[in-house]
């Protein structure tokens, strides 16, 4: 099959927020709501500062998988990492090179602009995306994630915290 990435547009909207509503309960168990997907989608597409997205399209232009990425600056190395916010390929699509092809896309555009390095948050408990994601050349940093939590709603759920079938 021939296949091509190549950065997403508005004409993509529909497919992802589709991944992205599949990603949330792969990844996590928990619902995202379309409108609010929408909403923050379409306000990153309209402006590459909020972050960028790529597609893998089909022969047809069809898309059956996405990553975006986004920028945070360095004081300390005068530069900006790049973080990957989401990746989803279609299951039917899984293990035949398509990761290692968006991830080329991404760290591409990254070198080009003179980023840091690629880097990526991954729930510690999913050994098969850690697997993909080492394949095609992440490793594990020497930095653990800690957060704060925001006491107000979470505004894509309608509560804080909920998992896919508690609304």
């Amino acid at each position: 099959m021939k296949v091509q990435v190549r950065k997403a547009d508005l004409n993509d909207i529909d497919s992802l927020i589709e991944f992205t509503v599949k990603e949330a309960k792969e990844a996590e168990g928990l619902y995202k709501v379309p409108d609010t997907l929408r909403t923050g989608i379409t306000a990153a597409l309209n402006d590459c500062l909020k972050a960028t997205y790529w597609v893998i399209v089909d022969e047809n232009n069809k898309p059956f998988g996405n990553v975006s990425a986004l920028k945070e600056w360095s004081d300390w190395n005068a530069g900006y990492y790049w973080w990957i916010q989401s990746m989803f390929i279609s299951p039917e699509f899984r293990g035949k090179g398509y990761l290692k092809l968006l991830m080329n896309a991404v760290k591409a555009e990254m070198e080009r602009e003179n980023g840091l390095e690629l880097r990526l948050y991954v729930h510690k408990n999913n050994k098969v995306a850690i697997r993909a994601y080492e394949k095609v050349g992440f490793e594990i940093s020497d930095y653990d994630v800690m957060i704060i939590k925001n006491s107000l709603t979470n505004r894509s759920t309608g509560r804080a915290g909920a998992r896919a079938g508690e609304l």
